[in-house]
């Protein structure tokens, strides 16, 4: 058998536009880059394609994928891009050509577009190798793999003409789903306005689900405080992202103010800013919630470097819920052993979700023994994947 090797890597960029509005930003012109990693490789009388994406939030990158990163691999000697065994692709090696002449800092496009690329490449090793992603690095890092993986719906944004009934009713699905977490959005309205919401909410789910808000980094220090000294009085899940994510003054600050588990890290791209919110954001090992998303920053390779930093620090992975909704993280959660995973049971299709026929189950999913990332058993999303390169 002829060794491994990338015949070619494809882009496009696709609109995942939605009316909706979170307390930054309307999703109204939101892009995704979809990439193939294209081997020449053949299982089960089928070429292995490796397919990534970037989550929602971050626009596609399709130019800096493009007119960058693609031609580095694409001129690259093949069996430097080799594991040590010579018999499937080394998504470290691979890591390193794309980041070839590339200065170190400046974490805002570039980390999306290799981690687009890195999460291809994550699902054509898995493939060649004939196996889950979950389950390869599990074995990777000794570890026991377990497909038992918690999840959170995510949604309660700002909607024209949503009221306080349709939010109630959004969240009410959410649980009738098998969700007992569930998520909204805070920051766009007036205090009082977002004070009132989340109270119908609380109402609505009683004690049948958890109630985590979310500000999209929205607030300075002071209009974050004023936030905290309402949402305490709350049983809340968590409190994320009140300010901006490099303002780690502020959250440090917050920690002071709001005594219950905070979340943040899902717009932090490296493990360098990861370490710099470790150490200088007031995070609490024993209560807060990391958000990094490999998909938005360099992809799993750096994550694993990430997951170092914590480690060193102190930190729990299973303190880590990565943002983004797609299979990735959650390869990663059941391989790695992540404290779960976001998911968005109604939007950003067909890129969110779980592959068909899985189930929530008391807030928890159970990862199908597919290989690679598993995005062959999403049938919408397969289906605009092979479109690109099949």
């Amino acid at each position: 058998m002829s060794a491994p090797r990338i015949v070619d890597i494809v882009e496009v960029t696709k609109p995942i536009s939605s009316p909706i509005r979170n307390a930054y930003i309307d999703f109204s012109k939101m892009t995704a880059s979809l990439v193939a990693v294209v081997t020449n490789v053949v299982r089960d009388g089928r070429r292995v394609v490796g397919y990534g994406f970037n989550s929602n939030g971050r626009y596609g990158q399709g130019g800096l994928i493009r007119e960058r990163f693609a031609d580095r691999l694409r001129e690259a000697d093949s069996a430097s891009l080799l594991d040590e065994t010579g018999e499937n692709l080394d998504p470290h090696r691979i890591w390193s050509t794309l980041m070839t002449n590339e200065k170190p800092g400046g974490h805002g496009e570039r980390s999306v577009a290799v981690g687009t690329i890195d999460m291809a490449v994550w699902d054509a090793v898995a493939k060649i190798a004939g196996k889950p992603l979950f389950r390869l690095l599990a074995e990777r890092h000794g570890r026991e793999a377990d497909p038992r993986v918690f999840v959170y719906a995510a949604g309660g944004y700002y909607y024209p003409g949503k009221d306080d009934t349709a939010l109630r009713a959004e969240m009410r699905s959410y649980i009738d789903r098998g969700y007992n977490v569930v998520k909204m959005k805070i920051g766009g309205e007036s205090l009082a306005t977002d004070a009132r919401r989340i109270e119908s909410v609380l109402a609505e789910i009683g004690s049948d689900a958890q109630l985590a808000v979310d500000a999209n980094g929205r607030f300075d220090t002071l209009t974050a405080i004023e936030y905290a000294k309402q949402l305490r009085q709350y049983p809340l899940f968590w409190y994320e992202e009140a300010g901006d994510p490099l303002d780690y003054h502020l959250q440090s600050v917050l920690a002071e103010f709001y005594p219950g588990p905070m979340a943040t890290g899902e717009n932090l791209f490296s493990h360098q800013d990861a370490r710099n919110l470790i150490r200088y954001g007031g995070m609490r090992p024993d209560r807060d919630w990391l958000q990094f998303d490999c998909a938005l920053s360099y992809g799993l390779v750096e994550y694993l470097r990430t997951l170092e930093a914590l480690d060193a620090a102190g930190w729990s992975a299973s303190r880590c819920i990565p943002h983004g909704g797609h299979q990735m993280s959650l390869n990663i959660a059941a391989g790695l052993g992540l404290g779960g995973n976001e998911s968005y049971p109604d939007l950003f299709q067909p890129y969110g979700g779980f592959p068909d026929g899985v189930k929530v189950e008391a807030g928890h999913i159970r990862m199908p023994d597919l290989p690679g990332i598993g995005f062959e058993g999403k049938s919408d999303l397969i289906r605009v994947m092979r479109e690109l390169a099949e």
